[in-house]
């Protein structure tokens, strides 16, 4: 256990943990400090020399400070606090040092380099750097190596810091990259020059502090000065990962991530980060109709008056898809419930309690993973179906933690148990009962939706929340549509699930459903922003705006309340969504009671006032579900193909060529190979 130490940072004392680094010390005493490899979630390396100072009564030369802890500093002759300079002749001069040497080979190519603008070695050369050099000699250089369709590489720029290596090797689990050679002939290289097998890899691209990794989707297509940035949320999974979306006139550039500690650190999925070109593509940019059969464009006046004269003349059934936002959920169950209608969000017929928030989230943070000393996986597998929370699983795997997984055995990146392929081995472990060391430890039961799609899904959630409630474990439930656990919390659920919802209905209103089957002979309206599965099946397209073109509210897999901000606006004549529901509402001479998001949003916080502490937990009263009989077959995986899961996704050439590469990859090899 550290104690707290005192230390002077340039005659500014501090008290810090002992076990910090001088760099975190001098950064708590208010002051910068330079540096190309140190990172705070990787491990040291100590390469670059750039975070040099001076240490009174230490040696007589600059320290690394990314490499001393502050215990190891002496204390002054009658008991002062250690003190370190930052700003001393020695230290300026040994940073201007080491920033010559690493200007020696760097091409200079700032003008032509992707990275210009946010390249930290620019930033760093403005303050330490020279305007001439003293080497005349050749500059060295590299092969570029591949990396994949995400990462473009000029490894002439490199300068050995291996953020990347240790990026890769001890976040992303895959020990593909490495460092050859000594002194000039060292280089970066990737093992047979083959792409990275990682559904994280695109996060090298903001770790590299150089233009020797860089964005290849994006390159050249836009400088950083030139566009808007707006802070939002991913809704590529239910993670509910902290973005910021680059947008420049009406066009996504790009998506980088914003850090949340408690949700993604600072990391994102590639699907999360190269979807950009998705919106681009298959959007819905009118209304139309379907005449003898075939969709025809239309006016908006002729599209929502037959919505609505289909509306007020049949039973009505509500379905919403996995990206829709809360407010436009809120606005659709007022205006069907107004029809007596029902409603419904379990479209993939996942067993969730309506009611029970313990149920269908759990009492678990994400954050409680960093802690835990035991995870139970049931019916999941999080390498697929949240990668960043994976990463966090790996890193409590690291730190001492055992995993075990109950499902079908798949490379989750770290060592695990594999307790068995389905309920029996659940019912067994409950059986078996738990010993009173394990019952001392944290330990944490993590419930996938593959264990909750079946048929006997509320049999095994209820085993599974027996199997918290008997171990003293945490419990999470990581769902797989953004939209999920917001539906729930307002009740946009049928008792009996889709079969239920949709019994008897002549008119389907569909918010973006689009991985479901509906019942033929039913009249679909169907309001979404692509042209997918769901717009061929419907005799009415109303076309929405997606996640990055209106602001509204998602809660993530752990009941955290996010917000996603409008970065930009919809194509052609597309609506935001609950602006739509306003309009129906208005046309069928019921018209929903607000006119604006203030108002829509003042009556949801009215309804629903969890929906209101945006960035906080809910806390859910543990209630658990019946432990019923389960069926013997094997827990299935939710998700078949990680980068095709949605519309947007679908309309992607990037997440395309990524599953392309994927199955490629797990194709099963020759002997020769």
């Amino acid at each position: 256990m550290s104690t707290l130490k005192k230390i002077k940072v340039d005659g500014i004392e501090v008290e810090v943990d002992g076990a910090m680094t001088l760099l975190q010390a001098c950064e708590a005493a208010g002051k910068e400090i330079p540096r190309f490899c140190y990172h705070e979630r990787l491990s040291i390396a100590g390469n670059c020399r750039m975070c040099l100072v001076e240490v009174k009564g230490g040696p007589p030369k600059p320290a690394a400070s990314c490499a001393m802890q502050v215990r190891d500093l002496r204390p002054g002759p009658e008991g002062q606090p250690p003190e370190v300079f930052t700003n001393t002749p020695m230290v300026k001069k040994a940073r201007e040092g080491v920033m010559e040497f690493l200007l020696i080979n760097h091409p200079l190519d700032c003008p032509i380099c992707d990275q210009g603008g946010e390249c930290d070695l620019q930033d760093q050369a403005m303050a330490y750097g020279v305007d001439f050099s003293r080497y005349r000699e050749p500059k060295r250089a590299a092969d570029d190596i591949y990396l994949g369709p995400l990462v473009g590489t000029q490894m002439t720029r490199c300068i050995s810091c291996t953020r990347c290596v240790r990026y890769t090797t001890e976040i992303c689990g895959v020990t593909q990259m490495g460092q050859t050679g000594r002194g000039e002939d060292s280089e970066i290289t990737s093992y047979l020059n083959a792409a990275l097998d990682s559904e994280m890899i695109g996060n090298v691209v903001d770790l590299c502090p150089v233009g020797a990794l860089t964005n290849k989707p994006y390159a050249f297509n836009a400088r950083p000065w030139e566009l808007k940035k707006t802070e939002s949320i991913d809704v590529m999974d239910a993670l509910g990962s902290n973005i910021r979306v680059d947008v420049r006139g009406r066009e996504v550039m790009r998506i980088l991530p914003r850090n949340h500690d408690e949700v993604n650190e600072e990391w994102i999925a590639d699907k999360a980060r190269h979807i950009c070109d998705g919106l681009r593509r298959q959007r819905l940019d009118r209304p139309y109709v379907r005449e003898n059969g075939k969709l025809r464009p239309a006016a908006w006046p002729e599209a929502l008056a037959l919505a609505a004269a289909k509306l007020k003349g049949g039973t009505v059934a509500a379905l919403a898809g996995d990206l829709a936002p809360v407010e436009a959920m809120f606005s659709l169950k007022a205006l069907v419930e107004g029809l007596g209608g029902t409603v419904e969000c379990r479209t993939d017929g996942a067993a969730l309690p309506v009611g029970n928030r313990s149920g269908y989230v759990g009492t678990a943070k994400i954050a409680d993973i960093d802690t835990a000393e035991m995870i139970l996986l049931v019916g999941t597998n999080p390498r697929i179906e949240a990668p960043v929370l994976n990463a966090r699983i790996r890193k409590a795997w690291l730190n001492g933690a055992a995993v075990a997984l109950i499902g079908e055995p798949a490379d989750l990146t770290y060592d695990y148990f594999h307790a068995g392929a389905g309920p029996e081995s659940l019912a067994a472990m409950i059986a078996d009962g738990v010993s009173e060391e394990t019952k001392a430890k944290r330990t944490l039961v993590i419930v996938g939706q593959g264990a909750l799609r079946r048929p006997d899904g509320a049999a095994v959630l209820g085993n599974a929340m027996k199997m918290a409630e008997v171990s003293g474990s945490g419990f999470l439930v990581l769902h797989n549509a953004a939209s999920r656990v917001g539906a729930m919390d307002l009740g946009f659920a049928t008792q009996g699930g889709m079969a239920a919802a949709l019994d008897g209905a002549e008119v389907i209103y569909n918010l973006g459903a689009d991985e479901c089957d509906l019942p033929e002979g039913a009249f679909v309206i169907y309001q979404g922003s692509h042209g997918d599965r769901g717009a061929h099946r419907a005799d009415v397209i109303l076309p929405g705006a997606a996640y990055t073109e209106q602001s509204g509210l998602f809660v993530n897999t752990e009941g955290r309340v996010q917000i996603a901000n409008r970065a930009g606006f919809p194509p052609g004549e597309a609506k935001e969504d609950w602006a739509i529901l306003r309009a129906l509402s208005g046309e069928m001479g019921a018209a929903l009671p607000w006119n604006s998001m203030d108002q829509l949003r003042a009556a949801l916080f009215a309804a629903h006032p969890h929906f209101a502490r945006v960035d906080q937990i809910e806390p859910a009263e543990w209630k658990a579900e019946p432990a019923g009989a389960m069926e013997k077959a094997p827990f299935r995986p939710a998700i078949e193909d990680h980068y095709l899961t949605n519309p947007i996704a679908r309309a992607s050439e990037i997440m395309a060529t990524l599953s392309r590469d994927a199955k490629a990859r797990r194709a099963a090899r020759m002997a020769a190979e």
